[in-house]
């Protein structure tokens, strides 16, 4: 899908939600996808209600959709945070090497 300029839009489900660029969208849908495959499936098998297994379906959808959203969101800001701590630590680490400042430099009697 390009736009008149050329310009790469990407998928988007519902109008809303551009599956391309949004982190973890894609990998949310797909586990939506099949979490609500087994989930009306199984539940069909069990009771042979089409109807009421189609219901679990939608709902194993929104529930594993959610689910792996969040999952996926949590994972990706802890990794963030990691980063920039280590980011910091080698901007300080090139900073302060070599001066009286660095920890691994050792202290003598004269300094």
């Amino acid at each position: 899908m390009t736009e008149e300029g050329g310009k790469n839009q990407g998928v988007k489900i519902m109008g809303v939600l551009d599956i391309q660029n949004t982190p973890c969208a894609r990998e949310a849908i797909l586990h939506g996808a099949g979490g609500s495959l087994v989930a009306g499936l199984v539940h069909f098998l069990a009771t042979s209600r089409v109807k009421r297994s189609f219901d679990v379906g939608v709902g194993g959808f929104v529930l594993t959709t959610l689910g792996s959203w969040f999952y996926c969101r949590y994972n990706n800001a802890k990794l963030r945070v990691q980063q920039r701590l280590i980011q910091d630590s080698i901007k300080n680490k090139v900073i302060y090497e070599g001066t009286n400042l660095d920890p691994k430099r050792k202290k003598t009697g004269d300094q």
